[in-house]
Parts: structure tokens; sequence; C-alpha cells
């Protein structure tokens, strides 16, 4: 399940996507735009940052921007650096495996093999699309699809 920090992570992130090229955006706009603590989002922000996919500058006229092209970031890799492993369950994940104590066979567990079925599903979508797509889905924004061609 995609938590708070997820979600505001994904709308800061469609915030940045619409800036014109080499525009910086302020915590406090966005946290005001879209109705996220600004504390909670220094967080949020700092992660992103940590994560490669944003970068910040200081000072006067500093703030934030998307650190590569929209259509590079993939909506998986944001979600994945915010909320960690997409699997449900830690048995069924690829990047966060660990087995379960009270599963004696993996291959016939059926509890694993569903959800790797859904961790499956839920990775085919969210690292098929980009952060340009996700962006051209808001309002006005099929606009920021024509910075990326």
């Amino acid at each position: 399940m995609l938590t708070k920090k997820g979600k505001y992570g994904l709308k800061a992130m469609v915030h940045l996507a619409g800036l014109a090229p080499d525009a910086l955006a302020q915590a406090a706009d966005i946290a005001e735009t879209n109705s996220i603590s600004k504390k909670f989002l220094d967080h949020i922000l700092t992660e992103l940052r940590h994560a490669g996919l944003i970068y910040s500058k200081k000072g006067k006229g500093g703030g934030y921007a998307l650190a590569r092209p929209a259509h590079e970031i993939r909506i998986g890799a944001i979600v994945r650096a915010l909320d960690g492993p997409l699997a449900p369950i830690a048995c069924a994940s690829v990047t966060a495996y660990r087995p379960c104590d009270d599963c004696g066979d993996l291959k016939s567990c059926p509890v694993r093999l569903i959800m790797v079925a859904a961790r499956d599903a839920i990775a085919g979508v969210l690292d098929r699309r980009t952060l340009a797509e996700m962006r051209a889905l808001s309002p006005g924004g099929e606009l920021a699809l024509m910075y990326d061609i």
C-alpha cells in the first residue's frame, strides 16, 4: 500500500515535473500548492535527493528541481525510494527478499505465489510509467510532454 509519504512524494515530483526547464521550486511553494505539511515535505524532499531523483540549490534563488528529465524517471523508482520494496511481503520481494519463518517450500507456498503475482503486477505498471506520463495526467499536464520530445 502506498503510504502518505509515497503519495506526497509523487505529488511533489509531479509539481517539479511541471516546472519550466532550469526553474527551481521552493519547498514552501510545493507544500502549499499540494496541501502538504512543509515539515513533512522537507523530510520527503531529503529522501528524494538522497535517492538521486531531485537536486537542491541553497541560498537566494534556490530550491528544488528534478535531477534528470521527467521522461527518464520511473514511478516505481520514486515509490521505492520513499516506501521501500513494492512486494506486499518480504518473501515475494526482488530487492529485499527474506524467507518466511513459517514457510517450508517457497515454490509451493500459495500465499507467496499470489504475492509474487501481485508484486509483478504492481511493478509492471509502476516501472513502465514515467513521471512525464504522470504529469501529463494532471490539468495542463499535456504541455509537460512537449519539454521531453
